[in-house]
């Protein structure tokens, strides 16, 4: 069975600077019109770094929430950039950490339903620390936590940000 919807016209409803808004016209795999509502998104990187039994996190005021939040170092990719580029870019900028390498770990659809948005997962092999850049509308604290607290974070859902989770998971799986 074929279950492709198609689209028939994109309606765009916001432009704004990180997302759009579109109200799709599309058809259903019979045939039958539907409308889907999308949130066009650029895209994500995120980097996960470890040092001697530490985790580096970035804490960060998150206004859609209204609370601090507890993430690896991450950012949106700008238009035509490569993910990885941009997962190197945030670990330096945030945590002022240069990655000797990167591996990708997972490509994620946060919220298939509603948004075209993909985040991409990097791991940071080895690194040297200096200063952190962030952007001047940042305002973010770094820190490094021991692999037992950050399991134990896990485990009790404090550490709620789903790129971190998954970061995490897949990091204390494989070691």
């Amino acid at each position: 069975m074929d279950l492709t919807e198609r689209t028939v016209g994109k309606n765009y409803v916001y432009q704004g600077k990180i997302i759009s808004v579109r109200n799709d016209d599309a058809l259903l795999p019979d045939g039958a019109p539907c409308k889907r509502e999308i949130v066009e998104h650029s895209g994500g990187a995120c980097i996960l770094y470890v040092k001697e039994g530490k985790i580096l996190f970035i804490k960060q005021y998150r206004y859609a929430y209204g609370e601090v939040v507890l993430e690896i170092p991450a950012g949106k990719l700008n238009p035509g950039e490569d993910p990885s580029q941009a997962a190197y870019r945030e670990l330096i900028e945030e945590a002022g950490v240069t990655a000797e390498k990167i591996n990708l770990l997972h490509v994620v659809y946060p919220s298939p339903g509603y948004t075209n948005e993909k985040i991409y997962i990097y791991e940071a092999i080895g690194g040297a620390s200096g200063d952190s850049h962030p952007d001047e509308d940042e305002f973010l604290e770094v820190e490094y936590i021991p692999f037992d607290k950050v399991k134990k974070m896990l485990a009790s859902g404090e550490i709620k940000d789903g790129k971190t989770i998954i970061a995490l998971q897949n990091y204390f799986l494989r070691h």
